[in-house]
């Protein structure tokens, strides 16, 4: 009997990240202490986000704007924009979900990522995945990410509040050989446990997050009842089992909406100006993200495909969608949806990037049959597919146009979110 693999779980913060954003935005205020007020042009609002460098100065967020300039008369203040925010979480997002297909929003600025899969496939340890991470999103957005690494959501959560926001390099690893360093925090540190509660706590005669874990439960419930007058016996359990690293919650990449829309993009090695060549791309780029549409369970409306030439500097290429008569997670079908828009737009000028992305997505539980075709028989062949690439990993399985030297199925396999590992 094999045993089973302990999960390992990331949640990846953005260090201050409305302010973040805009010294991104502005670079002339990189070094300058800056927040991002809710109405700057009164000295009554509040601080939504402070830089490190204002913080420094003794800024917090949720004070007044006008404490906030007492304290930093130099402050940098900035009015929020909240869609550049939400641009920039989303672009994370992305760039999270390209390793690793389990990724959850738990707020604007953090993100939980289940890596188990990820660390068995590229062979690397959790600290190299998050040093990796961090990288890719600050050469990407030129955001800071702290990483807090465990075996659940809960001690990810602690691992990064608690540690990794203090650590020099931003990554900690809270697992049962280092538990002691949160059981020494007060309660107050603890995911979940405001004042409020910090002070019932105390009038139990418990203080530390390891007194509320080495209580009994039994013991704990008891106490909490009869200080608090009622039944607490669910808060009693959750506070424990908090305390001592216990969460069995999956990370839900629907936890709060849909997703939009599944892409997939790739960077050629030179130039390519064959048509040919183009359409083993499309075909690769087709085959990946259908796969990832059928493993969250999504059906798309909408193929987006685009190119850009080797010219950076003066970019030239195009970008367009078509709506399909049908939702579909096949790779055929977004093929010939992606041939079909390249067959249109596509100017014969050399291609260096080529992408494609599936939209408008819904549930797959729920499609029109077909009377013609064989789409039934296709969907089941591309699900034994799938089940084939989990098992014996993902280049065990690919289309013949994929043994061409224009391949690039095998580079992007072998990469961790672009790069190669």
């Amino acid at each position: 009997m094999h045993k089973r693999q302990q999960r390992v779980i990331f949640l990846a913060d953005c260090q201050s990240f409305y302010a973040s954003v805009e010294k991104v935005a502005h670079p002339a205020y990189k070094n300058k202490p800056l927040v991002v007020s809710g109405d700057p042009s009164r000295r009554s609002g509040i601080i939504l986000a402070a830089c490190p460098l204002a913080k420094s100065h003794g800024v917090t967020t949720a004070e007044a704007l006008w404490q906030a300039q007492q304290k930093c008369p130099d402050l940098i203040v900035m009015k929020p924009r909240m869609s550049a925010y939400i641009r920039l979480s989303l672009q994370i997002m992305t760039i999270l979900e390209s390793y690793s297909d389990l990724v959850e929003p738990f707020s604007i600025d953090e993100q939980f990522v289940d890596v188990t899969a990820s660390l068995a496939h590229f062979g690397c340890s959790p600290a190299e995945l998050a040093r990796h991470i961090q990288m890719r999103v600050q050469e990407e957005t030129g955001i800071y990410t702290r990483v807090g690494i465990g075996r659940n959501k809960i001690l990810a959560k602690m691992a990064c509040d608690n540690f990794a926001k203090k650590n020099e390099d931003g990554i900690y690893e809270l697992n049962e050989h280092n538990m002691e360093a949160l059981w020494s925090c007060s309660v107050h540190k603890m995911f979940g446990v405001g004042s409020k509660t910090t002070r019932h706590l105390a009038r139990l005669g418990i203080h530390t997050i390891g007194e509320l874990a080495h209580t009994p439960l039994g013991e704990l419930k008891r106490k909490m009842k009869r200080y608090m007058k009622k039944n607490c016996d669910i808060w009693s359990e959750v506070l424990w089992r908090t305390a001592n690293g216990y969460d069995d919650s999956p990370v839900t990449p629907d936890a709060f909406e849909q997703q939009k829309g599944i892409g997939r993009q790739t960077t050629l090695p030179v130039d390519y100006d064959s048509r040919e060549d183009i359409d083993v791309i499309l075909n690769e780029l087709s085959m990946l993200i259908c796969a990832r549409a059928r493993a969250k369970g999504y059906m798309g409306n909408v193929v987006q495909a685009g190119a850009q030439g080797a010219d950076f500097d003066h970019p030239v290429g195009s970008s367009r969608q078509v709506k399909l008569p049908e939702p579909t997670h096949l790779s055929r079908e977004v093929y010939a949806a992606a041939k079909q828009l390249f067959d249109t737009h596509w100017n014969g000028g050399p291609v260096r990037k080529i992408w494609l992305s599936l939209g408008e997505l819904q549930s797959d539980d729920v499609y029109q049959l077909s009377l013609f075709g064989d789409r039934e028989r296709l969907m089941h062949l591309e699900h034994t597919m799938d089940e084939i690439r989990e098992v014996y990993g993902p280049a065990s399985v690919y289309f013949g146009s994929s043994l061409k030297n224009t391949s690039q199925l095998k580079f992007l396999n072998t990469k961790i979110g672009g790069h190669y590992k």
